[in-house]
């Protein structure tokens, strides 16, 4: 038999899972329908009724959370102390000053720049999750943007879940965010074209790899771009300055223990700029980065031409 996929349209991207066992795809895809349409209730920024939007809107009290909600947190926590802040789940407020304030489809279709003001990270130590309450506090004036982390973690749990509901390996991708759970097929590992952009066909520049295991995730500076008064702006900013991050690479692809764990790196990386390879390499996960002109850069054992298996 082989193996079966299906592609939808969720987060603002493309929702792509794959099952070994074809019998089994049917099933996994109403398994990551349901994580997605979860961690949208959770985590968007874009629908008023979520959770991080009433955490918004809390004033610094003390709000109940999901736990979901409080995974998804955690995980954008343990993200920011990894990288030393490079990650920050307090960019609210600075994607929304550099224009990001609506779906991206929206942003993109303005007829004029969005008119800017920098706006760094508030602070990722001044969230407070109480799981024994089943709550979350940040203080007033504080915007949670969970972009680096929550679709990563969809991807994880979704197939996790996927493999234990049809017994089939799973392979799950969200606009490049890729997670795998189960024995990989022939034992080398699942496939994976990296490139720029995921969308990008399958006869793209770039390099094909594999992983057996765990995630791969890839940033890039390449796309969700927008015009803006100071310029083109794009989705990775630096908590620092509230800036979209200096275009030391225009694409950092890393394969780590998870897609969450992957996304970190990778984000981190672009944030970090030259300081990435150190970065990378002290994170022990293997990296492919591309600098702007085309020249790329591995780390960690990354393969330096296509080979398999690649395992994360």
């Amino acid at each position: 038999m082989s193996p079966a996929t299906a592609r939808f349209l969720a987060l603002g991207t493309t929702a792509e899972i794959t099952t070994l066992d074809p019998t089994g795809l049917s099933e996994a895809i109403d398994v990551l329908e349901r994580e997605l349409a979860a961690i949208d209730r959770a985590c968007s920024r874009f629908r008023a009724d979520s959770e991080i939007m009433r955490l918004s809107r809390s004033g610094g009290a003390w709000t109940p959370a999901s736990r979901l909600l409080r995974e998804a947190l955690r995980a954008g926590l343990d993200a920011a102390e990894t990288t030393g802040g490079a990650v920050d789940p307090t960019v609210g407020s600075s994607m929304r000053a550099l224009g990001w304030d609506a779906d991206f489809r929206v942003v993109v279709a303005r007829r004029e720049p969005a008119r800017i003001e920098l706006v760094p990270a508030a602070g990722w130590r001044r969230i407070e999750i109480d799981d024994m309450h089943g709550r979350v506090r940040v203080p007033p004036g504080i915007e949670v943007d969970l972009g680096a982390t929550a679709k990563a973690l969809a991807a994880d749990r979704a197939a996790g879940a996927a493999f234990r509901a049809t017994g089939s390996s799973v392979l799950v991708n969200l606009g490049g965010d890729i997670a795998v759970a189960g024995p990989a097929p022939g034992g080398g590992g699942w496939p994976i074209l990296v490139t720029d952009d995921h969308r990008a066909p399958s006869v793209a520049d770039g390099q094909v790899v594999a992983i057996a295991a765990g995630g791969l995730a890839t940033s890039s500076t390449t796309v969700r771009r927008w015009r803006t008064s100071g310029g083109v702006a794009h989705h990775v900013v630096d908590p620092e300055t509230g800036r979209s991050a200096t275009e030391v690479w225009r694409t950092v692809s890393v394969a780590a223990l998870s897609c969450v764990a992957a996304n970190t790196a990778s984000t981190a990386a672009i944030v970090v700029g030259e300081d990435a390879p150190r970065l990378l390499a002290r994170l022990g996960v293997a990296a492919r980065l591309v600098r702007p002109d085309g020249r790329v850069v591995a780390v960690g054992g990354w393969p330096t031409r296509e080979e398999l298996p690649c395992a994360a």
